[in-house]
Parts: structure tokens; sequence; C-alpha cells
């Protein structure tokens, strides 16, 4: 074995959570030696690693920290695996730095990004996520939502989209204005749900503590002692994007997430949140976090799909000189 290489041992105490970190058939153990390049060889409740010097560190700080989320929520995903490999390879402070802690989850970063997210929804008023999709930007500024009210730090949260499709459609539609609106509501309504236990949702919302509501809902009020979310804010007018931002009130955090790739607003027309970005992005007090296909947690097919949709976009503007337009 060369200088440049290391063997580390790791005991772990707990011989049930041991298993859990291994997985069945070591099957955890071996995601971690393909990512990392190490080998990882387990005996009873201990795991020699061994590799170059740096992998083997990141292996060790992989195995804590998943051996310390197993005895949090009592089993593994192969998510959590991956999530603990990207965070280690990034020399990222631990993730209980910044794990978000709800009624039935806790919520910790998956990405390097994810982590400064959390992090920037911490330390300023104002947050603007972009990104694509599956990356976690609305599912995480809805997680800090709930944390800050369940620590008495906010009194409401307000949760809002514009809905584009509706517009002057909404009357077509059938039922009453709640069935009209609502599913362009429903992902908020599904991350609410993945934070509190249902009584506690419908609880809330009935007693105003927590508002899901399209964008138009918004204007003429003044929200105060709040932590407020505009989803889908590509979506946005530049008149719509004024009128939300100024609706924060005293004591209130806001957090502005959508897309500028997939932008539905009609051709020439120009979208509220690139406006933003271009007038506030630098005032203090504001943060802007990027994500990218690199920050993608949902299934690994997604994040394929997200780079062939990205590839094709590109292919398309270079062949007829277009530009995004909006």
């Amino acid at each position: 074995m060369s200088d440049a290489e290391s063997t580390l041992l790791r005991e772990f105490s707990d011989n049930a959570l041991a298993q859990v970190l291994f997985g069945p058939h070591n099957a955890n153990l071996e995601r971690i030696e393909r990512q990392l390049g190490v080998a990882l060889n387990a005996r009873g409740n201990s795991v020699s690693i061994s590799g170059p010097a740096d992998s083997t560190g990141d292996a060790r700080q992989v195995l804590d920290g998943l051996y310390d989320l197993a005895r949090r929520q009592g089993h593994l995903e192969t998510a959590d695996i991956d999530a603990a490999v990207r965070m280690a390879r990034h020399a990222q402070p631990s993730a209980e730095d910044v794990v978000l802690r709800t009624r039935k989850r806790h919520i910790a970063p998956r990405t390097p990004v994810q982590g400064d997210y959390i992090a920037a929804m911490a330390r300023h008023d104002l947050v603007f996520g972009l990104g694509p999709a599956g990356t976690g930007k609305t599912y995480l500024a809805v997680a800090k939502a709930v944390t800050l009210m369940a620590a008495g730090e906010v009194d409401r949260i307000i949760l809002s989209r514009p809905a584009v499709e509706a517009g002057e459609r909404l009357g077509f539609l059938p039922g009453d204005l709640k069935d009209k609106v609502d599913p362009y509501l429903r992902p908020l309504y599904d991350a609410l749900h993945d934070m509190l236990p249902g009584d506690q949702v419908i609880k809330k919302l009935t007693a105003g503590e927590i508002e899901v509501a399209p964008l138009a809902f918004m204007r003429g009020r003044t929200l105060s002692n709040s932590f407020i979310i505009l989803d889908e804010a590509q979506n946005t007018t530049t008149v719509q994007m004024k009128m939300f931002l100024t609706r924060m009130g005293e004591h209130s955090r806001m957090v502005v997430t959508g897309d500028l790739s997939q932008i539905d607003l009609p051709a020439g027309q120009r979208s509220g949140l690139k406006d933003a970005l271009d007038i506030v992005a630098d005032m203090e007090g504001v943060s802007v976090v990027r994500f990218s296909d690199r920050d993608v947690v949902r299934h690994d097919l997604v994040t394929r799909i997200v780079r062939a949709y990205d590839r094709a976009d590109r292919a398309r503007k270079d062949g007829n000189g277009e530009g995004a337009g909006q």
C-alpha cells in the first residue's frame, strides 16, 4: 500500500443500528464503495475502510453520518446514502447543523446547495431559490416555515402560487372558487402533509394559521409575523411580483422559488421573477441560491430527464439563434 492510501477501522456500539447502516447483504456499504472508490469490509459491528487517504476520510464521515441518521429515523434509503456521499465530497459541515425538525420528520440537506439554501433562509429575510424541478426548493421552504411556526418565531404561514392557466378561464372550471384553484395549489398541500399530521394541517388551515392561496389573493394585504412562500414565481408578471414583494410586513420572511427555464407566460411577456432578480438581488437582506441538475434529489431518472431537456433546449436555441425572450 502506497503512502497515498490508508486503512481506517470504525466500530459501532449498537449492533442493530450497525445492520441498518450496512444494509441487506451489505448493500449500503457496496453503494458507498462504488461512489467513493474505497473498500469496505464489515465484520460484526465494525467496518474497515481501505483506499486513497482522502476517500477513506470521506467514507468515515459518510458512515458516521448515516449511523446517526439510522438512530434518528430507524431506517436508511438509497437517497440517504447518495446524499451523505455528496455532502462528504464537498466538505460541507455536518448536516445536523442545518436539519429542519417538523412534527413528522427531520429533514436534512441532501446536496451542498440545499445546505446553503437552508442556511440562507436562516440568515436572510428574502431568499430566492432558483433551479429545476426536484431540487427541493419549495419542499425545504415549507419545512423551514413549519419549523419556525413550531418554535413560535412566526404566527402564520402563507403559501402561494400564480394560477397562470386559471386566469380568465377560471370561470369555466366546475365547482366553487376553492374547487377551481385547489389543483394549482396541490403541491403545497402535499408538502404540508409531509411535515405535519393531517389533523394539524386541517386545524391550522381552518384557524388561518396556514393559508394556501393563489397569488391574486395577496393583493392589498400586509403580512406581518409570517413566513411567506411564492412558488412557481417564474410565471408571475412584473406587476404581480412587485405586488407580492411589497406585502412583507414586520417580523416576516419571504422565500420565492422558480425555474426560469419553465416560463409559461404569453410570448413576449417578461417574467416577474427575472425582473425581480435584476432589481433586488443585490440588496442587503436578500439572498439568491441557484440549484442545478446536480441537486435533483428525486429518482435518478429525473436528473437524466432534466439534463436531456436542457441539452435539447440549448440545441434548439443554437439552431435558430433565438434567446430565452423572457
